[in-house]
């Protein structure tokens, strides 16, 4: 097992995709990968495909991709898949120049992000959120 499948679904089912180095801005990414948690995966890309912002692209094809990854390495059903983790990071920052008057010069920076997209059965969702809430209200009391 891969580091990166440990750290993110440990022996849950489920899969993953990753796209590195993509040259849009966290802050943009962000925006996509909230509409989208949640979501089923046929939702997901319905939603995707439609939004007007240059980064749904990648993540219709990130959606895609770990969907896939479920359905070869997992056997598991796509029509009963959930997107339950969207993580955008930092990528590296590219630094530029721009000439300005008087020869001076202004900094460009061209970010990018790393994205991340992970899928699981709802079945098991569920299931882990009836467990967590059954967990808090013994934890609070229960029923009084």
């Amino acid at each position: 097992m891969s580091a990166r499948r440990e750290r993110l679904l440990g022996d849950e089912p489920g899969a993953f995709a990753v796209a590195r180095f993509v040259r849009v801005t966290a802050q943009k990414s962000r925006r996509i990968g909230d509409l989208i948690r949640g979501e089923s995966v046929d939702n997901a890309l319905a939603t995707l495909q439609f939004a007007p912002q240059a980064v749904a692209e990648v993540f219709y094809k990130l959606v895609d991709s770990a969907a896939a990854n479920a359905e070869t390495t997992e056997g598991l059903d796509r029509s009963s898949l959930i997107i339950t983790t969207v993580h955008v990071d930092e990528g590296p920052t590219m630094k530029r120049w721009r000439p300005r008057a008087k020869g001076a010069a202004n900094r460009i920076l061209k970010r990018s992000s790393h994205l991340t997209v992970v899928v699981q059965p709802a079945d098991f969702v569920e299931g882990k959120r009836l467990a967590a809430a059954s967990k808090n209200n013994k934890k609070k009391g229960g029923n009084r």
